[in-house]
């Protein structure tokens, strides 16, 4: 399990979204820089607030041209309740298969019960890997104020 680390060519992954579509990132995010989270599930509180703060910081996102796309073990009722509760209009995976991404990114994995822990990934516009951020618990993730500002960088050097 090795981390990602800037530079390094972000692992095409497959996100079955709510509905029954399959986008592969880092290709449905290609052009610009992208966002990639991975969050613990719609039961954890921090998770939800990181996916509302970016939901939230959408239109500035879309302005820079920033893509997000975020995923989790959940089942597909329980992200599509999510999505409906908080009105997530980005791409919100389900089902994902916690061990793989894990040997793919580096992301820790809680055993008991099973799931990915709090995971993200600024891509810069080639799908490589601009920023990693890795948590072994609840809290310590990417917020958008963050990426925006490290975008606003990026582009100027």
């Amino acid at each position: 399990m090795a981390l990602l680390n800037p530079g390094d060519k972000f692992p095409i992954l497959p996100l079955t979204l709510v509905g029954g579509d399959t986008i592969e990132l880092p290709a449905a995010l290609a052009g610009d820089y992208a966002v990639v989270l991975f969050n613990r599930g719609s039961w954890c509180p921090y998770c939800v607030a990181q996916l509302r703060a970016f939901q939230q910081t959408l239109p500035q996102f879309e302005e820079a041209g920033i893509k997000i796309a975020s995923l989790s073990v959940d089942d597909e009722p329980t992200a599509r309740a999510m999505i409906d509760k908080y009105q997530l209009t980005f791409p919100i995976g389900y089902g994902a298969d916690a061990d793989a991404i894990a040997a793919a990114t580096g992301a820790f994995v809680n055993p008991e019960p099973h799931y990915l822990q709090s995971t993200g990934f600024l891509l810069d516009p080639a799908g490589r890997v601009a920023l990693s951020v890795y948590s072994s618990g609840a809290i310590g993730r990417l917020v958008p104020e963050d990426v925006l500002g490290m975008v606003r960088y990026l582009r100027q050097h």
